[in-house]
């Protein structure tokens, strides 16, 4: 049975095949069914790793936000992908950290680089980019040179070799 079967075999409501040009098998589902089609893959369908987390900025086609899985299975030797469009406002999804704990990471980093929210993720915070950052990079409307990169580094930069002497201090 292929990845595809198994998937169909669920009976996720509004599920959708996609032709990907990559021949990955995708489906895409809405939001309503994304945690239902989660919790299969993780079950019945026996996908047991997610190789990746992800996002999407569409701008300024909405809805705007896209979410993207892609999951492993080494038992049946296949992979899937599945595709949910999100909110333009509010870019929210359901956590598969409590399925997949590894993917704990592949969401923070989706969270800080698109401003993809993840609904009951444990420890959904900044990533790559320093906690206050009110932007993410790779929206569309980040400008292509950064906002006072210069600037901001070197904030950065000075607070870090403060904590580092904090540190050195407190261990002498």
């Amino acid at each position: 049975m292929t990845a595809l079967e198994r998937v169909k075999a669920l009976g996720v409501e509004g599920l959708e095949v996609l032709n990907e040009r990559d021949g990955l098998p995708t489906v895409r589902v809405p939001l309503t069914s994304l945690r239902g089609l989660l919790e299969g893959l993780a079950g019945a369908c026996g996908f047991e790793c997610p190789t990746l987390v992800t996002g999407m900025d569409h701008h300024p086609r909405s809805p705007r936000f896209e979410g993207i899985w892609q999951f492993l299975s080494m038992a049946h030797k296949d992979r899937i992908r599945v595709r949910c469009m999100l909110d333009d406002s509010e870019p929210t999804a359901p956590t598969c950290t409590d399925l997949w704990p590894g993917a704990a990471y592949m969401e923070r980093e989706c969270y800080d680089m698109f401003g993809i929210r993840f609904e009951d993720h444990e420890n959904l915070r900044r990533l790559l980019m320093p906690e206050g950052y009110g932007h993410f990079p790779l929206r569309k409307e980040f400008p292509h040179q950064g906002i006072e990169p210069d600037r901001l580094y070197r904030e950065w930069e000075r607070k870090r070799l403060e904590r580092a002497r904090a540190a050195e201090e407190t261990q002498r």
